[in-house]
């Protein structure tokens, strides 16, 4: 009788690479060993071979995620040249990146129950400073400019929040837009 061929071989990252996307498509609820286990073809019991327990593979996406979601668009969008030019850049690049961010839009209201709300405050956190930073450099002074990240990430997170009640005529990026712009008003007189 012919032996069944062995399952290949999965490495950590392609664990983490198929729990993510399946926190991409369904939130943290998503990641279920079992169900990310069939997406790899492989078994259960390999993944104890890489991870503790779920939990483990829950705080390796939320990893990934901030790297990619907050340090990686950071980065690609912190060039030299103009803040204002930096900070459309970033206001751009969140907007084009809504469509990958279902589970993003699901966090918030996971973090506590999957025990990762420590990272989700460290990368509002970094966000918010991010912003506020470009604010200052743009000109908008730092009293102002912190209450004004804090605004611009709500805006962008609550505009997730309300992806799917929008009315069809509001386009992501002019909502964005519009951030950015509220972002940059000048400071009115007290």
């Amino acid at each position: 009788m012919p032996r069944s061929p062995r399952p290949p071989r999965v490495t950590r990252d392609q664990w983490v690479d198929a729990a993510s996307e399946a926190f991409r498509r369904d939130g943290l609820a998503g990641v279920r060993v079992e169900a990310v286990a069939r997406a790899l073809g492989v078994t259960k019991g390999s993944f104890y071979w890489h991870f503790d327990d779920r939990s483990s593979l829950v705080d390796a996406v939320v990893e990934r995620w901030e790297a990619e979601q907050t340090e990686e668009v950071i980065a690609r969008t912190a060039a030299d040249g103009d803040p204002v030019d930096r900070l459309a850049a970033l206001f751009t690049e969140v907007a084009a990146r809504a469509a990958r961010r279902e589970g993003e839009r699901r966090l918030y209201l996971e973090a506590a129950g999957e025990g990762v709300q420590e990272a989700v405050r460290r990368v509002t956190a970094r966000r918010i400073e991010h912003v506020a930073a470009l604010l200052v450099e743009a000109g908008v002074p730092a009293d102002v400019a912190q209450p004004r990240a804090v605004i611009s990430l709500a805006a962008a997170v609550g505009t997730d929040q309300l992806a799917d009640a929008l009315p069809a005529s509001q386009h992501r990026r002019s909502l964005v837009a519009a951030a950015l712009e509220m972002a940059l008003a000048p400071p009115r007189p007290t």
